[in-house]
């Protein structure tokens, strides 16, 4: 077996030490901006989206006419929930939960 030294990624995450505060770092910029491009959305400014703790969706929010259910089917929705899920599951736990 060989020492390859400290390791700096894991997984596509790169991984940093703050030895003076005694931290460990993990990074997922690099497959998030890899995610907003996949979508089209690399040029998209973040905001923050706060629901209220009553929000509910509902099937009155459905699309109800062809056009909307035509455009709809054309977003890879499923895709974008689960690339996010993995930034959530992996080092993103703030953005699990809507303030």
């Amino acid at each position: 077996m060989k020492d390859l030294g400290v390791a700096k990624k894991i997984l596509g995450m790169e991984i940093t030490k703050d030895r003076s505060i005694g931290r460990l770092f993990l990074s997922q910029q690099a497959y998030v901006e890899k995610v907003l491009k996949r979508f089209n959305m690399n040029n998209a400014k973040p905001v923050t989206v706060l629901f209220a703790a009553h929000f509910k969706s509902s099937a009155d929010m459905s699309p109800k006419i062809d056009e909307e259910m035509e455009h709809m089917c054309s977003v890879p929705y499923s895709n974008v929930v689960g690339s996010i899920m993995y930034a959530i599951v992996c080092t993103q736990p703030d953005i699990l939960h809507v303030g």
